[in-house]
């Protein structure tokens, strides 16, 4: 897609600092860090939301996040990482191009957990999550 800025640096138009690369995915330094290390990684075709990824594909960038973690967690001594999706723009997603997050954590980062997201929490009693694991197994 010759808009996306992250198909522009797959195709080399704009200089990345890649950490890793592979025939599908390519992970690189994010230029507006959230910690030293945050690294990006995303599949080298042009995909908007992880639900437009093919199986296959999907696959290939999580098995990068897998052996990315480790990596990235030894290169700058973090204790933990947060690895997050914004799967559309009502989630947060700025690049209209599936990317993965991993964010190193430190002790004292002022970081908060995914469950800090969201401040007003619906009330689902037992019935409702009922119907709702019924319908999401049934879509």
């Amino acid at each position: 897609m010759s808009d996306c800025i992250f198909c522009s640096i797959v195709d080399g138009e704009i200089p990345s600092y890649t950490v890793y690369e592979d025939d599908t995915v390519v992970a690189f330094l994010d230029a507006n860090p959230l910690a030293r290390g945050h690294t990006l990684v995303i599949p080298k075709h042009h995909h908007e939301r992880v639900n437009d990824l093919p199986a296959d594909l999907a696959a290939d960038l999580f098995a990068a996040v897998h052996e990315l973690t480790d990596r990235i967690e030894a290169a700058v001594d973090a204790e933990a990482t947060t690895i997050a999706v914004n799967n559309g723009e009502l989630a947060g997603q700025e690049v209209p191009h599936v990317h993965v997050h991993v964010v190193p954590r430190f002790e004292g980062d002022g970081g908060r957990p995914i469950h800090a997201l969201i401040e007003e929490r619906p009330d689902v009693g037992d019935d409702e999550l009922e119907d709702l694991a019924a319908a999401v197994g049934s879509a």
